[in-house]
């Protein structure tokens, strides 16, 4: 086990800023426990570890991690919550951006740096619903996945490396709910690894090339990587089933949108566009639905 504190320059939101890596709410790599401590399981340099990450309410922010990668991912902890994110120039004319950013200025754009986390899930997430993604992803974790080193909250498991997902039987994406095209797209992909690695040393431009470069990899799976591994700030994830209809409504209040009409809306922000996603997704406001929303069910078990 190692430790270390970090004092922000500005005040962070732990649990808002890392949540964006948390894949459903039984995500076997990502827990908020009781206290308010986020726990987060990674393979950083390609070994595994788990890090816990808590704010004292004074500003300063510390991470424990546990397991052969503990000291890599202690020195990206800071950047994972925003120390390299430079929001100068993101001025709402939107009153709805204005009261979001009042209310949670604490919440930035991180960065990991960590390219196969962040690519896996968002190809999972390609053309189906969130509940069939993430469990998925819940199932391949849990039985392709190792045990999170340390005391971590019952159950978490770290993803399998890059080979590791590459020899995944195809009975068990089949029996994951992942249909061939997704799972065939992640073996593609990740028989390239070492080379999309290389997309945190690039710019926006060049990282985009890269991935998209890749059969089945297309513009919303390469702006989804980039926020997240890059922290990009202005990668918006264009073909998204839900995100232009939020945007349209939370700025104008129509119910429905399209992927003009919220790019448009967002050219204001150019250079900040994911932020200003960012902050009207975590506000919660939603265009109202014709029917009732599906209660979400517990795949933990499945």
């Amino acid at each position: 086990m190692i430790s270390t504190t970090w004092r922000p320059r500005h005040p962070v939101d732990v649990v808002a800023t890392l949540s964006v890596h948390r894949r459903g709410p039984y995500d076997p790599a990502f827990r908020v426990d009781a206290g308010g401590r986020v726990w987060r399981t990674c393979r950083p340099g390609g070994e595994a570890g788990t890090v816990c990450v808590e704010a004292d309410g004074r500003g300063a922010v510390t991470a424990t991690a546990w397991g052969p990668g503990a000291a890599a991912a202690l020195d990206a902890v800071p950047a994972w919550l925003g120390a390299q994110d430079n929001p100068e120039g993101f001025r709402p004319v939107h009153d709805p951006l204005r009261q979001a950013l009042r209310r949670e200025p604490g919440l930035v754009v991180g960065r990991t740096g960590l390219v196969v986390e962040a690519l896996v899930p968002a190809i999972l997430e390609q053309k189906v619903t969130s509940v069939e993604a993430y469990r998925g992803w819940a199932a391949l974790l849990r039985r392709h996945g190792e045990p999170a080193p340390g005391p971590a909250p019952e159950g978490m498991r770290v993803l399998p490396s890059a080979p590791a997902w590459v020899r995944i039987p195809s009975w068990d994406w089949h029996r994951a709910g992942v249909g061939p095209q997704r799972s065939r797209t992640v073996v593609t992909a990740l028989r390239h690894a070492a080379r999309l690695e290389e997309i945190v040393t690039m710019s926006a431009a060049d990282a985009d090339r890269r991935l998209r470069a890749v059969p089945g990899i297309g513009p919303w799976t390469s702006a989804e990587v980039r926020q997240r591994a890059l922290g990009d700030a202005d990668a918006v994830s264009v073909g998204d089933a839900g995100l232009p209809h939020v945007v349209t409504y939370s700025l104008t209040g129509q119910r429905r949108g399209s992927d003009e009409q919220m790019l448009r809306l967002l050219e204001p922000y150019r250079g900040h566009r994911y932020r200003a996603c960012l902050f009207l997704m975590n506000a919660g406001v939603r265009p109202p639905r014709r029917a009732p929303r599906a209660p979400l069910r517990d795949f933990r078990a499945m």
